[in-house]
């Protein structure tokens, strides 16, 4: 059979099974794929106590990268690009992101660039290095994510906000912080905080749970570095190794202890709304023939994804649009999915969502959420994809959702099949 001949099968292939839909055409194996290999991360610390509170965004990124390169065994020089997700970091952090890649073992032949869409930043950069393969731009690629939120969160991330912008009645509230606009839509969607305290603590019992068990001992990488006590000032070396949010004891009575933060009568709090936090996380993607010809062990497939906006002051309702949009596309139901990894933002806006999609809970992060270990901003979404797949292995399932919410009103959703 002719190479044309070949490749006209396979797009007949992708049209035919696009246009039947369903779960089963998205099990379906292709050569070309596009394939997961290797998804890991740093353990996500606490911001401003835990181990890597010292440590600057590009060193976090360098950390990852060098052991995705020693993890996935794939030669460094065969990949050709690497997009970085990260929201804080002042220029984008192109320069240092750049400077991590050439210190973490990639050759100087291994372009990189950030990518910053906010709270999806980690899984755009994988989206991005997806299509890129799709295309034939490249044949190798990285998606990873990264944040210092202990040194760059703050008033400074948002410089340059003008009085043009300020003086537009929807564009203003871009602005308006995002623990502010929850505790108003908890109020106006009526969710209660009995509620919101229960799914917090679930989600910490649930990690705990998970971490007491092992199961992200295949995703996360120890990192070494230097920490200086908040107490003595003593700076030392010391190993991260896991996620120290994670925390015993918590229930929905202490969490009801809790003062809210946003209104005198609110009901969010620091205990139900996800952690400021450290971290790191990287993704090896390439076509399943790829892989095939190299020898490597495939994860899981991505399959597609999707983004929505809406008014910047509904944030938390991204999920809520994005996902429907997602599995429109594929003729799939929420029957279809084993598992939506969703990003728990705060747990008032994580509740709508699931509730008003119909998803039984016991499909919503079964090993916990960024409530109970954090969420650095621009490591969260590729750190979702390695979470996914341990999970949907554990359970013997096949296909899975990571979506979130985004910062001034957007969301986005990714479907994926595992592979095991």
């Amino acid at each position: 059979m002719s190479t044309a001949r070949a490749r006209l099968d396979q797009v007949s292939g992708h049209l035919s099974s696009e246009k039947r839909g369903g779960r089963d055409a998205l099990l379906e194996k292709r050569p070309d794929d596009i394939v997961i290999t290797c998804a890991l991360r740093t353990p996500f610390t606490r911001g401003g106590r835990g181990f890597l509170k010292d440590t600057p965004a590009s060193d976090l990124l360098a950390g990852i990268l060098s052991a995705l390169i020693s993890r996935s065994g794939i030669d460094p020089t065969l990949v050709e690009d690497i997009a970085v997700g990260s929201v804080l970091a002042p220029g984008g952090g192109a320069t240092e992101f750049r400077a991590a890649a050439l210190v973490a073992g990639f050759p100087d032949t291994t372009a990189v660039r950030s990518v910053n869409r906010q709270c999806s930043s980690g899984l755009q950069a994988i989206v991005d290095v997806a299509n890129q393969i799709k295309a034939g731009t490249i044949e190798i690629g990285v998606g990873a994510g990264v944040e210092s939120m202990s040194t760059q969160y703050g008033p400074a991330a948002v410089s340059e906000f003008s009085s043009l912008l300020s003086s537009h009645p929807l564009a203003k509230t871009c602005v308006v912080p995002m623990g502010v606009l929850s505790e108003k839509m908890a109020q106006d969607l009526s969710i209660p905080r009995a509620a919101q305290d229960a799914f917090a603590a679930s989600s910490y019992q649930k990690a705990l749970r998970a971490q007491q068990l092992g199961h992200f001992s295949d995703e996360i990488v120890p990192l070494a570095v230097k920490w200086e006590d908040p107490k003595s000032g003593e700076v030392r070396e010391v190993e991260a190794t896991n996620d120290d949010g994670v925390r015993e004891g918590i229930t929905p009575e202490s969490l009801g202890k809790i003062k809210p933060a946003f209104a005198e009568n609110g009901s969010i709090h620091a205990g139900n709304a996800s952690q400021i936090s450290d971290g790191a996380s990287a993704v090896l993607l390439m076509k399943r023939s790829t892989a095939h010809s190299l020898s490597l062990p495939i994860l899981g497939t991505y399959i597609s994804s999707a983004i929505v906006a809406l008014p910047p002051l509904l944030m938390g309702l991204g999920p809520l649009h994005a996902i429907p949009k997602l599995l429109l596309k594929h003729n799939i139901t929420i029957d279809a999915i084993d598992i939506f990894e969703i990003n728990e933002a705060f747990a008032s806006q994580c509740i709508y969502c699931v509730q008003t999609l119909g998803i039984p809970m016991d499909k919503v992060n079964p090993a916990g959420g960024a409530i109970a270990w954090g969420h650095p901003l621009g490591a969260t979404g590729a750190r979702q994809v390695g979470t996914l797949f341990g999970g949907l292995k554990r359970m013997g399932g096949r296909v899975g959702v990571t979506s979130m919410c985004i910062g001034t009103g957007m969301g986005m959703a990714a479907l994926w099949v595992a592979e095991y």
